[in-house]
């Protein structure tokens, strides 16, 4: 009967997990352990620079233990995703750990590395050959803005994961991948319910999210020809039907369908079923099969940030908050326009006010006045140089602008010195479409290396 047991030590790597869980899980006799290595939680910036968000002291020290697990356990290692935006320089920063970390310890193994990034010149000829589709939402797009992505990875399913395992890797590192593909891929290939390698993999995505401890970190999902279950290796995590159904709808529009590469995930008629106080078991979920096609994310350069902050006590200015930042910026902006040449098109100043309302902004309930405001001053313009002047232009007003004419000049809090803080580039997504695919690997390298041989 087909079966495989996957041990999932974390939701990502870099954001810890329990020790004792993850013993737990190893002792359990795994097949493989596959661990999550990005988000685009975050933002665009880390897809558009290529880098981490994750500090790499933190990722080697979660890392080496997770490769001491599966030396003890004696299966593959997979991470996907690998330094949060899976492009192919976080890849190799990983690698790089990889053989750092086998030195150390003095394992010797074969990393595979599963490359996912794609030439934006290779992807404005696919579009322009209509290989490319929107996703609902999807930005209008041309070849100019493809040309403009300092980073497009693509992501990669089950099959690409498949073709690294199959090469008998001890470690795949790989690129930007969905977030199920790491774990669906062994139960797929070994003749496991499509629909419960999928479904399995979705709800273990992000490791003990799916139970009543999410900080345990650690799960354990077997798969087989029926369906799946779910058991926490927490000590006090519990799965429960809730807590396994309800994972579907995480960053998920649809609680019942999940859009994979080649198909489409349909938990409609599933069942959960505790089976005592920690396990789920889940069955009736179905794959239905689909044109294959891989996810692009890209993101390019929106411009230059220079931000201040500065901080408002005095009870008149709190209570007038909106107010004065209004004229702040309507100042400043005149300012702007009058001495620096710039159209008003061309640059950007928010005063967003910490304590207020910056997090919701209109959306925000009325409530008492905070005791002190924070009053963070964002300025956007096409250049550098530019960010930071209209960064000084709002220096006077943020330190001494006052709320009438007929009042003492007052001096408010600025934490810093200097004021000003430059951003440098910052970055949006403008991709979010799919990329039909002849064959899965056509997007995808796949490089194998023995790491601790000498």
């Amino acid at each position: 009967m087909a079966h495989a047991r996957v041990l999932i030590p974390t939701g990502a790597l870099g954001l810890g997990y329990d020790r004792d869980a993850l013993a737990r899980g190893v002792a359990a006799r795994p097949d493989i352990i596959a661990v999550d290595g990005g988000s685009t939680d975050s933002g665009p910036a880390y897809l558009g620079r290529g880098l981490s968000k994750y500090s790499r002291t933190t990722t080697k020290a979660e890392w080496r233990e997770l490769m001491e697990a599966r030396a003890a356990a004696g299966v593959p290692l997979v991470i996907g995703t690998a330094g949060t935006c899976g492009a192919d320089a976080t890849v190799d920063w990983l690698y790089d750990i990889t053989c750092e970390v086998a030195a150390e310890l003095g394992q010797k193994l074969i990393a595979a590395r599963l490359y996912s990034s794609q030439n934006p010149e290779d992807i404005a000829t696919s579009f322009e050959a209509g290989r490319i589709s929107p996703l609902p939402a999807a930005p209008q797009i041309g070849t100019d803005t493809i040309r403009a992505c300092t980073n497009i990875v693509a992501l990669a399913g089950a099959e690409q994961i498949t073709a690294a395992l199959a090469t008998g890797a001890d470690i795949v590192i790989a690129g930007r991948t969905t977030d199920t593909a790491i774990i669906a891929a062994l139960p797929i290939s070994r003749g496991c319910n499509l629909g419960a390698a999928w479904h399995g993999a979705k709800v273990g995505e992000c490791g003990a999210i799916a139970t009543t401890n999410p900080a345990s970190g650690t799960i354990l999902v077997d798969f087989d020809e029926a369906g799946f279950t779910l058991t926490p290796m927490g000590e006090a995590a519990r799965g429960t039907p809730y807590t396994v159904s309800a994972h579907m709808l995480y960053e998920n529009t649809d609680p019942f369908m999940l859009c994979e590469p080649g198909g489409v995930l349909d938990v409609t008629a599933a069942s959960y079923i505790a089976l005592d106080d920690r396990r789920v078991r889940v069955e009736g979920s179905i794959w239905r099969p689909g044109p294959y096609t891989v996810k692009l994310e890209g993101a390019r350069i929106a411009g230059y940030q220079c931000i201040s902050l500065t901080l408002l006590r005095d009870r008149r200015y709190v209570a007038n908050a909106r107010g004065w930042a209004a004229e702040v910026e309507a100042r400043s902006r005149s300012d702007v326009i009058s001495r620096m040449g710039l159209a008003e098109s061309d640059f950007d100043i928010e005063l967003r006010l910490i304590g207020v309302d910056a997090t919701l902004g209109p959306l925000e309930t009325p409530g008492a006045d905070p005791r002190e405001v924070g009053v963070l001053a964002i300025a956007t313009a096409p250049t550098e140089v530019q960010a930071s002047e209209i960064g000084k232009i709002l220096n006077p007003y943020l330190l001494h602008y006052a709320l009438t004419d007929d009042e003492p000049m007052p001096t408010f809090a600025f934490p810093f010195s200097p004021a000003e803080m430059n951003r440098g580039a910052i970055y949006e997504f403008c991709l979010n479409h799919v990329l039909a695919l002849d064959d899965p690997m056509a997007a995808f390298r796949l490089v194998t290396d023995k790491v601790g041989h000498g």
